[in-house]
């Protein structure tokens, strides 16, 4: 696997846009992908019980397993707007079925922003003719722009692999800075393969890649209502079937672990109010899902992001954290270290070394590494630090 240039239009037959319809004020807020050819298609979303229009529409669409586009606005997230958001959701639908003339269940809808306010969806209907026509192969960056909110940063990545001596490409670009703590999906996430992939593949794949990916990234431990993952796959690499279990699988599954990760970390990075990154790596588990819950509860804690945002190696927060996710582990054995500094050994701090270990908090980004001494598995999560500026951006939020 290499990486490549482009995004969501990297792979055979896929095209882009992003245009500005007026919901937002300024920059651009309305995004098209379109498939020359019917796709394959899976997806993950939010498990709130709040579920947007647009993540209802599109659960919908997909009980076929095929899809053909993907429109998503930001600015406006739908929700909240009863009948009217559905309906809202479907006139999008069609009208982009009606400019690229394909059926109307083939088109996934999302939308990311403001909760409670009516989607200007007359804005959105009217655009449509233009998105459409900007489609193009170097289009992935636009709409990347498009989904953006309080992103500060585009996010988007792409990679070739070959597969029986074809080359498949994959792309993807997401969103998402805040509001951040998913079980299923998380923020806004579209990719795209060339690779010709059979459905339960695809599903499966997505859904081992979510969970090593999104659903162990966190900013500030709040579940949106419109996070959706979708991923197409219309086949144009031509390559041999890649079924469920095989080593093309693997490979393909591998491939997309990769840059669902990148994504991830992404987010972390540009959580809202960030001025460092934090990675959450345990070990010495005795399965990976109680890996997971200790990681998570570590890198949802409040206490230990605001220690690693005021560079204070505070151990105790983290084995606090450690202790209170509900895995049941020997303290005598828990090991602790910051960025390779170990700032607990055999469950006893070594206050020696809490000079090197402030050192280390200095730097932007924060490795914590716990070792439980309970067994061989592990898991890593990622998130931010916790500022004043997250609290004035989310207090001037509407």
């Amino acid at each position: 696997m290499k990486i490549i240039k482009g995004s969501v239009a990297a792979p055979k037959g896929f095209f882009a846009s992003g245009i500005h319809c007026g919901i937002k004020k300024k920059g651009l807020d309305l995004a098209l992908i379109f498939s020359g050819v019917p796709a394959v298609a899976a997806g993950v979303w939010t498990t709130n019980s709040v579920k947007a229009a647009p993540v209802l529409l599109t659960e919908a669409n997909l009980k076929d397993s095929c899809a053909q586009a993907i429109i998503a606005n930001s600015g406006n997230a739908n929700c909240m707007n009863g009948k009217a958001g559905v309906e809202w959701a479907k006139q999008t639908a069609a009208s982009v079925s009606g400019a690229l003339c394909i059926d109307t269940d083939d088109v996934l809808v999302a939308s990311t922003g403001i909760i409670g306010k009516p989607l200007p969806a007359a804005k959105i209907i009217g655009a449509v003719p233009q998105l459409a026509k900007s489609l193009s192969r170097n289009g992935g960056i636009m709409a990347a722009k498009a989904i953006m909110t309080t992103d500060l940063v585009v996010k988007e990545v792409a990679a070739s692999l070959s597969i029986a001596g074809k080359t498949v490409r994959i792309g993807a670009i997401a969103k998402g800075s805040g509001m951040i703590y998913p079980n299923m999906a998380t923020m806004l996430c579209f990719i795209t393969t060339d690779a010709y992939i059979e459905s339960a593949a695809l599903k499966a794949s997505l859904k081992a890649a979510t969970e090593k990916s999104f659903n162990m990234v966190t900013v500030d431990g709040d579940m949106s209502t419109n996070d959706t993952v979708l991923l197409l796959a219309n086949g144009m690499a031509m390559n041999p079937l890649i079924r469920k279990g095989s080593p093309d699988y693997m490979k393909f599954c591998s491939a997309l672990d990769f840059l669902m990760i990148s994504l991830a970390k992404s987010v972390a990075r540009d959580g809202e109010g960030a001025s460092k990154f934090i990675e959450v790596n345990v070990t010495g588990a005795k399965s990976t899902d109680e890996a997971r819950k200790v990681a998570m509860e570590i890198a949802n804690s409040n206490l230990v992001k605001t220690a690693v945002a005021g560079e204070d190696p505070n151990v105790g927060r983290i084995a606090s954290s450690a202790g209170a996710s509900g895995v049941k582990f020997d303290a005598s054995k828990l090991n602790i270290s910051l960025n390779g500094v170990r700032v607990v050994c055999s469950g006893s701090a070594r206050s020696e070394l809490r000079a090197a270990a402030k050192k280390q908090m200095k730097k932007k980004e924060v490795l914590i590494g716990v070792d439980l001494g309970s067994g061989k598995a592990s898991a890593t999560a990622w998130t931010c630090d916790l500022t004043e500026r997250y609290i004035k951006i989310n207090a001037r939020y509407n």
